[in-house]
């Protein structure tokens, strides 16, 4: 799943991008991986690279955001149009994580 907003990092204008890969290991488990880039580029983001929730994994982009000074717009979401829609319901469910105060 790919999603993107536009925002700022320390004033200047950028398109973040959000890359969610969920690994389902079975019924009962799923594992997320997620990258976030800006303006194509990688940023060094997390302290572990699989997270047990996808909820956890967007609590890690908010803190890295908020400590690096980096604002998404919420109003420019964009979703890529090829992804499973359970996903984007969870995305949905769990994107407060993003935007939290």
């Amino acid at each position: 799943m790919i999603v993107q907003y536009q925002g700022e990092q320390n004033g200047i204008p950028a398109t973040f991008t959000l890359r969610i890969i969920g690994n389902n290991l079975s019924k009962s488990s799923s594992n997320y991986q997620i990258d976030l880039l800006v303006d194509s580029k990688p940023l060094p983001i997390f302290t572990s690279l699989i997270h047990q929730s996808l909820s956890n994994c967007l609590k890690e982009v908010y803190l890295f955001r908020k400590h690096n000074n980096i604002k998404f717009n919420a109003s420019s979401e964009k979703v890529a149009p090829k992804l499973v829609p359970y996903d984007l319901v969870l995305f949905n469910y769990n994107k407060y994580a993003l935007f939290a105060s």
